[in-house]
């Protein structure tokens, strides 16, 4: 029976694709198989997620050797709301993507650009669905090594320094991941996570095992640009392609995040993490800081782009924020957070990608008038803006609202204060963005600029539309947020 199957075919069909897609001829061809290659991954994500709510988590054997012996697929109830994240913004950053490859890509690049998106996709379910540490690495790879590919495939000649600087950046994030592998695996004699858990109660005094807990901390802080190992990311999102930066921004990140999760709750334990080494203690400040830092910053910067992108270092600083809580409330929040703020991401980053497409840039001055000229694309833009400041009604306001209820919980209402202040720094910078669209004349080359292309803009707006229906219909991200806080604690 194929449903059996679904685990590892969520992982196989895409990697199958990408090589088979470089062969398609120069015509819409690689966009439409690889459009339908990333659909037929959501359909089977929200098939996996009901099976694993419904039942219970899925364990798929390699080869009928039975773990910890052979590789294991395990999906609980974390990963498969992941791949449903992942796999659903790949599908419809894939969907817009025709008009945005045609003006960001040379046309002889096109079926290798979506190899490597192909490629990139499989990297970052694979993380999600293996219950092997080593190939977590092995998929960790594939994801970046695909990712620097597609950031330098740009017409921006910045794109190659970008590119450039985030290969240095991830190798090196990947080097101390691996290291923390062979650590573990030197000590214990298995890859499989559930089986490192239940060894790791005989094991955790060795100071082998807290030297592999801190070269996965700095490792998953460089993958998920965690103040102050952050540098690569802004260049990253800001010269790639736009269809790249969408599809980046809104789940490398919360991929690595959820490594971060599995490795801390799964692999080492939540009392070894944050009761024994006070995990908590290192992500409390280093969060505060990059919240603070990245919204000032992201006030001066000079392109919109550029500011979308501090503004995820500072959303990043919030979901981490929730993890160093060390409560169920705080892992709920930043679940949430983590879900939430995937649309909200990828539909701002989408509208940056009409913008380019009509007016050729994204800098501030370029964008005057554009309210007029490209109504539907600057109305998308503040949806997703208030979104991103937590007003009431939008899916940012609740991720802020349970952030801010598990500071309370532990009395730390400073803390809140904090989250309410960065909260209206998020006004500033997004009002930058609104004055130009509506407060300034168009420039006279831009008076007859028209609306997005039809596919995109309605691409847009399933993003954005997202991010106001769950912030009024909050049941589907809530719940699933905490059955997954409720499995990573166990």
């Amino acid at each position: 029976m194929i449903g059996a199957h679904y685990p590892v075919l969520q992982v196989v069909i895409p990697l199958i694709a990408a090589p088979l897609c470089s062969l398609l001829p120069k015509t819409k061809l690689p966009w439409l198989f690889a459009t339908a290659i990333a659909w037929i991954c959501f359909a089977i994500a929200i098939v996996l997620l009901l099976q694993v709510y419904q039942y219970g988590p899925l364990s798929y054997e390699f080869g009928s050797w039975p773990a910890p012996w052979g590789i294991q697929y395990y999906i609980d109830i974390v990963g498969a709301f992941v791949l449903v994240i992942v796999s659903a913004v790949a599908s419809i950053a894939l969907l817009a993507s025709r008009c945005l490859v045609e003006t960001d890509i040379a046309p002889h690049k096109h079926a290798l650009f979506y190899t490597a998106f192909l490629l990139c996709f499989t990297g970052l379910l694979g993380i999600v669905a293996t219950g092997d540490a080593f190939n977590v690495f092995v998929f960790l790879e594939i994801s970046s090594l695909s990712s620097y590919a597609l950031i330098a495939m740009g017409d921006n000649r910045k794109a190659l320094t970008a590119s450039y600087e985030y290969l240095i950046m991830g190798t090196i994030g990947a080097t101390f991941i691996l290291i923390g592998i062979g650590l573990l695996y030197s000590q214990t004699g298995t890859l499989n996570m559930l089986d490192l858990r239940e060894r790791m109660h005989a094991i955790g005094g060795f100071r082998s095992v807290h030297a592999a807990f801190a070269f996965f901390t700095v490792g998953i802080s460089l993958k998920l640009a965690l103040f102050p190992l952050h540098h690569w990311l802004p260049n990253a999102y800001a010269y790639a392609p736009s269809v790249v930066s969408t599809f980046l921004a809104a789940t490398a990140t919360k991929v690595a995040l959820y490594l971060m999760y599995r490795v801390f709750y799964t692999i080492f334990g939540f009392e070894f993490s944050f009761d024994l080494l006070n995990l908590g203690l290192i992500l409390l400040p280093l969060s505060i800081i990059a919240v603070v830092i990245s919204s000032f910053t992201a006030i001066f910067q000079p392109g919109v782009k550029r500011l979308l992108a501090y503004s995820s270092l500072g959303q990043i600083g919030y979901m981490t924020l929730g993890l160093s809580l060390a409560s169920k409330a705080g892992l709920i929040a930043s679940i949430i957070h983590l879900f939430n703020h995937a649309f909200i991401k990828g539909g701002l980053f989408m509208c940056m990608a009409c913008m380019l497409t009509r007016m050729k840039s994204t800098r501030y001055a370029d964008l005057a008038g554009a309210g007029r000229t490209m109504p539907w694309t600057s109305a998308a833009f503040v949806i997703g803006g208030l979104a991103l400041i937590g007003i009431p009604l939008t899916s940012g306001f609740i991720s802020k609202w349970y952030l801010v209820l598990a500071t309370l919980e532990k009395d730390w209402w400073w803390l809140a204060i904090i989250i309410v202040f960065t909260s209206l720094l998020a006004v500033v910078y997004v009002w930058r963005v609104v004055e130009q669209l509506y407060f300034r004349e168009p420039h006279a080359d831009c008076a007859y600029v028209k609306e997005a292309p039809p596919l995109l803009l309605a691409c847009t707006w399933i993003m954005i539309l997202s991010t106001v229906y769950f912030g009024i219909d909050t049941r589907f991200p809530v719940t699933m947020a905490t059955a997954a806080a409720e499995a990573l604690l166990q």
